[in-house]
């Protein structure tokens, strides 16, 4: 009986094993491919005769991009708007829902009703661009920060998470004499790390990835983030390659100015993820209050 529950235990091993190996190859191959691609010369690019391996790497589409001062100009755009926005979304979420949190709260009802009505329906993109216009924001950098200072999602993810903080962790700093922002800014936040770092890292990804909002209403390019830079980078490339017909080498050397690009503005995420991961642990809070 024992070495048929061990046996069954090494085949669900090797299967889970496999499809995670399978899937894993599946994500990277094209990714590796971009990677091995922006470092390939532009003959190779026009003989498209490899996969991971290109025959003559060269860094001159990097030394393009680089050399491009409107892209240190757009990354500084894109670093701004994703701490000030991951910092100020999560501190204005972390708030409301600490408030919702509280069973206390009057028309708390009302609140979880209109949170979430803001769920399922929306004003639309045309109604929301004449609101945005009608604030000021046309050509602001505070666009990317203001309309996303709040997502109920998020709210009640927090919400949820502030309930099992032990309320007789509170009601001891309310007895030593704290205040709620108090017990707020020095309990709560601290003891829940996992959730907000979590929160963070998926609205830090969607504000560095966001290109739809300068797309709306940023027509001053030195607002652009780097993501629209890209944009207008493609753009400009493959109207060059198109006033130029057949010119190969003109129209490859677009193509590693892209993939360049591509992996220049993939890069920061691929090194913040990994710092914010080791957060992802819940039950920050067991062992707070002993029985």
């Amino acid at each position: 009986m024992r070495n048929g529950k061990m046996n069954s235990t090494k085949v669900f091993n090797i299967i889970n094993v496999t499809l995670v190996t399978i899937v894993s190859i599946i994500i990277l191959a094209p990714v590796l491919n971009i990677l091995a691609s922006s470092f390939a010369s532009s003959k190779c690019l026009a003989e498209g005769d490899f996969i991971f391996f290109p025959k003559e790497l060269t860094l001159d589409n990097y030394r393009a991009v680089l050399n491009d001062s409107s892209i240190w100009r757009a990354y500084l755009i894109s670093v701004a708007k994703t701490v000030i926005g991951v910092v100020t979304h999560l501190l204005f979420c972390s708030m409301v829902a600490y408030g919702l949190s509280k069973r206390y709260l009057k028309f708390r009802k009302f609140y979880t009703v209109m949170g979430v009505i803001t769920l399922f329906f929306s004003g639309g993109m045309i109604p929301t661009y004449l609101l945005i216009k009608k604030l000021g924001l046309l050509n602001n950098f505070l666009v990317y920060i203001i309309p996303q200072l709040f997502s109920y999602y998020d709210v009640v993810i927090l919400m949820n998470f502030f309930r099992q903080v032990p309320p007789s962790l509170e009601e001891s700093a309310q007895i030593d004499g704290a205040g709620v922002w108090t017990v707020f800014m020095r309990i709560v936040m601290p003891l829940s790390k996992p959730a907000l770092a979590t929160i963070a890292l998926f609205n830090g990804v969607f504000q560095w990835n966001d290109f739809m909002t300068a797309k709306l209403y940023i027509t001053d390019q030195n607002l652009y983030p780097v993501q629209m830079k890209l944009y207008d980078i493609i753009v400009q490339q493959q109207a060059a390659s198109m006033n130029t017909i057949g010119n190969i080498a003109l129209e490859t050397t677009s193509k590693g100015i892209q993939l360049s690009t591509i992996v220049v503005t993939t890069v920061p995420i691929l090194i913040i993820y990994p710092l914010l991961q080791k957060h992802f642990v819940s039950g920050m809070t067991l062992g707070a209050v002993k029985e």
